[in-house]
């Protein structure tokens, strides 16, 4: 387990969930690790677990945020948009719909006809960063025995939902959660208010992120976003 923190009134709890890596031999593990090889065709494997962690350790927990290790998180925006939130059936992040199959073998998405048939996958939400309602992680499990399992884990995700007939909410901006090739150059202090969820290349980009996080004004960047920002009629 991570550190603690109240943001906004709520508590925040942050979580590392571990897989094995090739040297160990799965013994004396703690408790937020698990016993399979933790690699990138082992993602599903490793979010059905999570989802079974949640529905077992978290019984009163309204919300929860899956997240890659290489993201920046606005904790403080993340908690902005679930106090708004839907209670139950609810999941959101970057959406991708219409999302074309992958045929090319030397692609690392490449997902053969025997696994999947159609041309485009259901709605899903990127697996870099997604929110969730503590309702779903019992019924995307109860899904799962129905849906055939693939290795690209946010599309099963997907899969999941579709089958459940859930559908995925977009966030009130697009803007929100953000894959990191649309960082414009020369990101001022103030992008890092404006999102909750930011892509990051390596550890130095991401320290230099929470570095200007941390030195900015946040009343003068928050109060030049709402000038920014067109009224709404």
């Amino acid at each position: 387990m991570g550190r603690e923190s109240t943001v906004l009134g709520q508590v925040v709890s942050h979580y590392f969930l571990l897989g094995l890596s090739k040297e160990e031999d799965g013994t004396a593990t703690p408790k937020e690790q698990s016993d399979f090889l933790d690699s990138y065709n082992n993602l599903t494997i490793k979010t059905m677990v999570m989802f079974e962690w949640l529905g077992s350790h978290c019984p009163n927990t309204p919300y929860a945020m899956k997240i890659d290790s290489d993201m920046f998180l606005n904790v403080h925006n993340l908690v902005d948009l679930l106090l708004k939130a839907p209670k139950q059936l609810y999941m959101t992040g970057m959406v991708a719909r219409n999302a074309i199959v992958i045929r090319d073998h030397t692609s690392k998405w490449f997902l053969p006809y025997s696994a999947f048939s159609g041309s485009r996958y259901p709605p899903y939400t990127l697996g870099l960063g997604y929110v969730f309602s503590l309702d779903l992680p019992k019924k995307i499990l109860e899904a799962s025995a129905h849906v055939r399992a693939v290795y690209i884990e946010d599309v099963y995700v997907g899969m999941c939902m579709k089958h459940l007939g859930f559908q995925l909410t977009d966030p009130p901006r697009g803007d929100l959660f953000r894959a990191w090739g649309l960082i414009p150059d020369g990101t001022s202090n103030c992008y890092w208010t404006s999102v909750i969820t930011t892509i990051l290349q390596n550890p130095n980009q991401l320290s230099e992120a929470w570095r200007s996080y941390r030195s900015m004004n946040t009343s003068d960047c928050l109060a030049n976003q709402r000038l920014l920002r067109p009224a709404t009629a």
